[in-house]
């Protein structure tokens, strides 16, 4: 499904499609000056650069992917993107969920995926089979080329992909981490209220200064950005599964339905009702 989705920006454009049984969502998409505000995914991105300069913040780092590069970007990795050059960029994009590539992984005995402690390697990469890879299990997923085209090449992604996760070791966190994790699991239990800055500092017993810099040091985001995040992910998968978008708007917290169209415009330049439709178009 392409739409143009955004009034000031003629140029750009966005060609999304779902992949019902597996749940990959697979973008073409192509943009001028600003592409989207930071966001972050549940699923593991991985996507190659088509045309011109692809320019973006991740793990507080300012990359820049040329034609033929590849980018990797794990859940919950906080990104942006923007042009620099007049003429804009083009990429193309597999949204792989984190079940789907754990179950893989493990039928296949490359590793666990599946933690938080699991990292790509680079955000970048030049290298050539992996690259190969993604082109071909996209073009097999986004023009529906039939299940076993999608399958002998999403196997043969996983294979070539598991060689670029470091997995850790669960870390022994101090207290103060313990703290943050706390707190975010807070705002997981209590997405849908509006939460403000003296209850999360009782919650965590600490003051409301410490506790944002802490907030922020811990997952690269203020508390008011990772609740937003928190709830555009959570609106996506309601939306994908045929939810109202006036009761996913409500059941996320978000103050309406323009309140939640606003935010989900910014991250993903697609209104949430387009998003719904191209989800359910199989």
């Amino acid at each position: 499904m392409k739409t143009p989705d955004h009034p000031n920006t003629r140029h750009d454009w966005v060609d999304f499609h779902r992949d019902d049984e597996t749940g990959i969502e697979s973008i073409n998409a192509h943009f001028r000056g600003h592409a989207y505000d930071p966001h972050d995914h549940d699923e593991i991105l991985v996507g190659v650069t088509q045309q011109g300069l692809q320019r973006f913040n991740c793990h507080r780092t300012l990359h820049t992917s040329t034609p033929g590069r590849a980018i990797l970007i794990e859940p919950g990795a906080v990104h942006d993107g923007h042009a620099p050059d007049a003429e804009g960029f083009t990429y193309a994009m597999l949204y792989l969920p984190q079940h789907w590539v754990t179950e893989i992984m493990q039928r296949r005995g490359l590793g666990d995926a599946s933690a938080m402690e699991a990292a790509f390697q680079h955000t970048l990469t030049d290298d050539a089979q992996l690259i190969m890879a993604i082109q071909q299990a996209f073009f097999a997923v986004h023009h529906q080329e039939g299940r076993l085209a999608r399958d002998q090449t999403l196997d043969h992604l996983i294979s070539l992909l598991s060689r670029h996760i470091a997995t850790k070791p669960l870390s022994t966190a101090n207290h103060s981490l313990m703290q943050m994790y706390q707190l975010r699991d807070y705002l997981h239990d209590r997405m849908h209220l509006d939460v403000g800055l003296d209850e999360l500092a009782r919650h965590a017993g600490i003051d409301r200064f410490r506790l944002s810099r802490q907030f922020k040091q811990a997952f690269g985001q203020t508390p008011h950005a990772y609740l937003v995040r928190l709830r555009l992910r959570t609106a996506r998968v309601l939306l994908a599964m045929g939810n109202e978008p006036a009761q996913v708007a409500c059941d996320v917290g978000f103050a309406d339905q323009s309140h939640m169209g606003r935010w989900f415009q910014r991250a993903y330049r697609l209104s949430p009702a387009s998003y719904q439709r191209a989800a359910q178009t199989f």
